[in-house]
């Protein structure tokens, strides 16, 4: 469940989760709906297994994830992805755009919280 900033437990559901950040004028380009709902999903699940509700904070929500179309994309952001042929790890050739997809999801994976949705990722900066 999540809960509002006043401290006031309020069943926010996806719909007026959604509907805040479509109101919002600064925030309303941050998420697709696609990238709402796996949000929303996710939080919902964390607040279930910390056994507590979550504060909604639109803000720091908008401070704390990105949306990407994907790995490699959110990845160039903290490792030069763009364009790479090789695996950093054991030196051999990634063939495809699939393998360097691959690589980019672990890289992010082994560092921070990734939210797989139809049409792109979600990343917990960092």
């Amino acid at each position: 469940m999540l809960k509002n900033k006043t401290g006031l437990i309020e069943d926010v559901n996806f719909s007026s989760f959604c509907d805040r950040f479509n109101s919002s004028d600064t925030y309303k380009n941050n998420f697709s709906y696609n990238a709402l709902r796996a949000l929303y999903d996710y939080l919902e699940n964390l607040s279930d297994d910390i056994g507590e509700a979550i504060e909604f904070d639109m803000v720091a929500l908008c401070c704390e994830y990105s949306e990407y179309e994907n790995a490699i994309e959110a990845a160039s952001n903290y490792f030069e992805f763009e364009g790479m042929t090789f695996d950093p790890v054991d030196g051999g050739e990634l063939k495809t755009v699939e393998d360097v997809e691959a690589e980019a999801l672990k890289f992010l994976q082994d560092r921070t919280q990734v939210i797989e949705f139809n049409g792109g990722i979600i990343i917990q900066d960092f």
